[in-house]
């Protein structure tokens, strides 16, 4: 098939998107209400939600560039331009998404909303897969939520809760003494971590937040530096963990990586005992109290 036969259908494609963006839109300002927006309500509303020059009104563009955007019509959006209508038009991540994925654009790391709040049946799968230790943690290893068992393996005194994220992972394990510092391998273990974290770096280089973590752990960690500095990517994937408890003893588990549908760059770590002695230390750990490290992990 030639370049010039393609094009036909490249272009049906495109005006189908099109379509269902001016579907989309339409739908999305029915669903918002005058009042949900600091509007009044007004009188003589033939049809629910926002009109038309109320979206551009608070999008801050024009009313006939935002009805022609509505229409399906062939103009080009800029992606300051698509956030606009979707703070507007009270669009969360998913809609977001769906909403640059029809304009035929993919939103950058900066465009994107504050990651949605982990949903309440993530904290009972977590206490369902006891006595195993498991935690959601995202791309940058912050941990978000975990289990009891994860918490007697780790200490409470180590989880600062700090804007939703009680502890960082990676941080502890590279700032840690040795004295309390609970992985036992490191030098099979950090590598892969600082890849997988640079892996993920890739889709947000210049992002303030993550910039300052890597500047905070290069200042704080010359081991973490030297990791960096060999640019090497990696995706999360099973990982042996050696883990040294205080009550324990050593225990080698194999940490087990999940995604967590609905919630970007996040996933659900399982920690799974190695040998039929490690699940015996295992199954103690959820009997025990949490804690018994001298050190706390500071973000």
């Amino acid at each position: 098939m030639t370049v010039l036969e393609e094009l036909p259908a490249a272009s049906a494609g495109r005006g189908h998107r099109r379509t269902e963006l001016a579907r989309f839109l339409k739908a999305c300002r029915a669903r918002v209400a005058p009042e949900d927006v600091g509007l009044p309500p007004g009188l003589r509303r033939r049809t629910p939600g926002l009109r038309r020059e109320e979206v551009a009104q608070l999008a801050g563009v024009g009313v006939t560039w935002y009805t022609w955007l509505e229409q399906g019509r062939p103009i080009n959006a800029s992606e300051q331009v698509l956030v606009a209508v979707a703070r507007a038009l009270r669009l969360d991540g998913t809609e977001r998404r769906y909403l640059f994925r029809l304009a035929g654009m993919e939103p950058s790391p900066t465009a994107q909303p504050d990651a949605p709040e982990l949903s309440p049946s993530i904290q009972v799968i977590l206490d369902s897969l006891a006595p195993l230790p498991a935690a959601v943690s995202n791309t940058r290893f912050d941990v978000l939520s975990f289990n009891r068992p994860y918490r007697s393996l780790f200490g409470t005194e180590r989880m600062r809760p700090d804007g939703g994220v009680f502890f960082n992972s990676l941080w502890c394990m590279l700032t840690a003494p040795l004295c309390c510092n609970p992985c036992e391998n490191p030098e099979e273990t950090l590598p892969r971590m600082v890849a997988v974290l640079r892996s993920a770096y890739g889709r947000h280089v210049g992002e303030p937040a993550w910039e300052e973590h890597v500047r905070l752990l290069s200042a704080r960690s010359e081991v973490f530096r030297e990791l960096w500095a060999r640019q090497e990517v990696a995706p999360p994937h099973t990982l042996r963990r050696v883990f040294r408890h205080p009550a324990l003893g050593v225990m080698r588990l194999n940490a087990t990586y999940l995604t967590v549908p609905g919630v970007p760059e996040c996933y659900i770590v399982v920690y799974v005992p190695e040998s039929a002695y490690d699940r015996e230390l295992v199954e103690r750990l959820n009997s025990l109290t949490p804690g018994g490290w001298t050190h706390t992990c500071d973000l």
